[in-house]
């Protein structure tokens, strides 16, 4: 699951956009949610990696347009090669969208606890599928996207039972690589965390979409490190 994330800039994150081949600095953005728009690298057929705009929610190009009747801002690993929304993409429109954390909530006494998730370079390359739908009366092209997820890791099973499919290493240019077809029982979705991952609860305000105030994003309690084979 990935509801919210961030991108802050960070030594750690510049790296990350250099390793993909992207000269680039990101805009700082806070609390991303759901059909705003999110920076989208895909590989190009000349193997170049660029920079593009998309909207954070899915619309398929054999669609009538923008809709939010069903959730398409996250895709589930299991069903890639099935849903007719994500077949597609996932054969030959597979992207990364980059971000420095992103935010998970758990239910404590009552309440929404909202939870910043990174990992130590502050900076994630997060498995992403997209399309392009055209309007037909205007010719206008949409572009979206929708941010993969699979089954958590035991260690973060304590905060969410899926967690988004965060690309390290070789893994980034095979996922970018769409020359070459994965199959959903590719190791990039096994449910294990490739490096420690730092929780901390934050202020609840940021709960609310509207909020985009970076100060939210402090920890307002104990930062929490998780590795593979641990259990919170």
């Amino acid at each position: 699951m990935c509801g919210r994330f961030n991108v802050i800039d960070s030594p750690g994150l510049q790296q990350l956009l250099r390793d993909l081949g992207v000269d680039i600095q990101l805009p700082e953005r806070c609390n991303i949610a759901p059909t705003d728009d999110v920076t989208l690298l895909r590989q190009e057929p000349d193997g170049s990696v660029v920079a593009l705009t998309a909207r954070w929610w899915l619309t398929p190009s054999w669609s009538r347009g923008p809709d939010q009747k069903y959730a398409m801002f996250n895709a589930r690993s299991e069903g890639l090669d099935t849903s007719r929304a994500y077949r597609t993409p996932f054969r030959r429109q597979r992207g990364i969208v980059p971000m420095s954390s992103f935010i998970e909530w758990r239910s404590e006494n009552g309440a929404r606890q909202p939870y910043l998730i990174t990992n130590t370079r502050n900076a994630i390359a997060a498995a992403a599928l997209w399309d392009s739908w055209r309007d037909p009366a205007s010719g206008e092209e949409l572009l979206s996207c929708s941010l993969v997820t699979t089954a958590a890791a035991p260690a973060f099973e304590h905060w969410h039972r899926r967690m988004p499919v965060m690309l390290c290493g070789v893994d980034q240019q095979r996922w970018l690589n769409n020359e070459t077809q994965l199959d959903t029982d590719d190791g990039v979705f096994q449910a294990q965390l490739r490096e420690p991952l730092q929780i901390a609860p934050i202020d609840p305000a940021i709960n609310r979409a509207g909020n985009k105030d970076a100060t939210l994003l402090n920890a307002t309690g104990d930062v929490v490190e998780i590795v593979e084979n641990q259990h919170a």
